[in-house]
């Protein structure tokens, strides 16, 4: 369902609506001045709207505002109230702002649904429709097939799912005020500049909740810096070309530097008496110290030649899987900046490439940590001396490297994967200090 569509009574929406209410409520304190019964006064005042809620108007001051903005920056003015025309704060947008599966799920209940068995099926069948187009940008950008396939099916189940936002009021549900704010505004003015440079339908401009696109789900500014006319029909259409969207993508991986002809990742084993704290996708070492330490492929075999440089990644900890990452897996996070992701991506094409699932077992006895859990568990390192960085409920590097730093501080193994135990066990702690 459109959730942005008008509603069926008729009523228009967001700044429309309010101006609308306007001469309705002027005619209602008209008649009150003009003497009604009393039981007319009542009926006055049930039907009296009430006033937006506050966010709702910073929001409409935002859209007024940010006008001036986008004019500065090239926009038309005639493009600028033809996009935001009708738009109104999105609450659904904001909740999901909060939500984001790569950060709030599981890895490994992450990959259930990104790289399931149906998904594995059909990104072959899609490998097979679109052989020779696929082979071609293989060809042309170096980019194999298998991840361009799988970007294209964990972004939008291979088209299906490109999702139905208005652009324009996602935008700037995420630009008018919290913590992405400055995202929200500098995509918002990418998005009327490519509506006013590529003569877009406005209306027809939909998006994901958080503004991405098309086939393959491109943010406005990574539209005007690497869109492709992939089928030479003259258009850049992400949203209807298949072609296009995947040349797009092509060509952007291409320039945000993969290295033809190499790995992205492999499963491996660590030896007993491995350093964990070295164990972090930032940190690429030469392929001999991890030989020399003992760090074999998940089958127990040498290291094969490959990349000079990778590092060892722990996505659920010493307990889970562990994959010698390479740089063509660091490309992969400029698409989208979460190793959850391009896990999943690089996993997915392995699978459409006919290799075998992951090997080691997943802890999933492990019970996840919600929003206000990683939120407390980054507290709870800042009070104890470890600093998190921002406490923002996404646990990054920094939050791995101040969780290691407690770890070798407690004589646990330093392997930055936050738990259920470990934030109960620093709430204990903080609570016997008298915090």
């Amino acid at each position: 369902m459109h959730i942005f569509s008008t509603p069926s009574s008729g009523r228009p929406r967001g700044i429309a609506r309010l101006l609308a209410l306007a001469p309705a409520a002027a005619a209602l304190v008209a008649c009150a001045t003009a003497g009604p019964s009393a039981a007319h006064r009542t009926e006055v005042a049930a039907v009296t709207p009430k006033p937006p809620p506050d966010e709702d108007l910073r929001f409409y001051a935002f859209v007024q505002t940010f006008r001036a903005d986008a004019l500065k920056a090239g926009i038309q003015p005639s493009v600028y109230d033809r996009s935001m025309a009708g738009i109104a704060r999105n609450a659904h947008i904001e909740e999901l702002n909060t939500k984001q599966p790569e950060f709030a799920k599981p890895v490994w209940a992450y990959l259930d649904g990104a790289v399931s068995d149906l998904r594995v099926q059909t990104g072959q069948q899609k490998l097979a429709e679109n052989a020779t187009m696929l082979a071609n940008l293989e060809s042309r950008y170096g980019v194999p097939k298998e991840i361009l396939a799988a970007i294209w099916g964990i972004e939008t189940n291979f088209g299906g799912q490109m999702g139905g936002y208005n652009m324009f009021e996602a935008l700037a549900t995420l630009g008018y005020d919290g913590r992405r704010a400055d995202f929200g505004r500098r995509e918002l003015i990418a998005a009327l500049t490519m509506e006013q440079r590529e003569g877009f339908d406005p209306k027809a401009m939909t998006s994901s909740w958080a503004g991405a696109f098309g086939e393959t789900q491109f943010m406005p500014s990574t539209f005007l810096a690497h869109a492709i006319d992939g089928d030479g029909d003259g258009r850049k259409d992400l949203w209807n070309s298949p072609a296009d969207a995947l040349a797009s993508s092509a060509s952007m991986l291409d320039q945000a530097g993969w290295k033809k002809g190499e790995p992205w990742f492999y499963e491996v084993t660590l030896p007993a008496g491995f350093p964990y704290g070295e164990a972090d996708p930032e940190n690429a070492q030469p392929l001999a110290r991890w030989r020399g330490l003992g760090v074999k492929t998940v089958l127990g075999e040498a290291l094969p030649p490959g990349p000079d440089t990778g590092a060892i990644f722990l996505p659920a900890g010493a307990r889970g899987p562990a994959f010698l990452v390479f740089d063509n897996f660091q490309t992969i996070l400029r698409y989208n900046n979460a190793t959850s992701y391009a896990l999943a991506v690089g996993y997915l094409a392995q699978r459409l490439a006919g290799k075998p699932p992951v090997l080691h077992s997943w802890p999933r006895d492990e019970e996840p940590l919600s929003r206000d859990d990683r939120l407390a568990f980054q507290q709870n390192l800042k009070t104890l001396g470890f600093d998190p960085g921002p406490i923002d409920g996404i646990l990054g590097g920094q939050v791995r490297n101040a969780l290691r730093g407690y770890q070798r501080a407690h004589g646990m193994t330093p392997d930055g994967f936050a738990t259920q135990d470990l934030l109960k066990q620093m709430a204990r702690e903080i609570a016997a200090k008298g915090g």
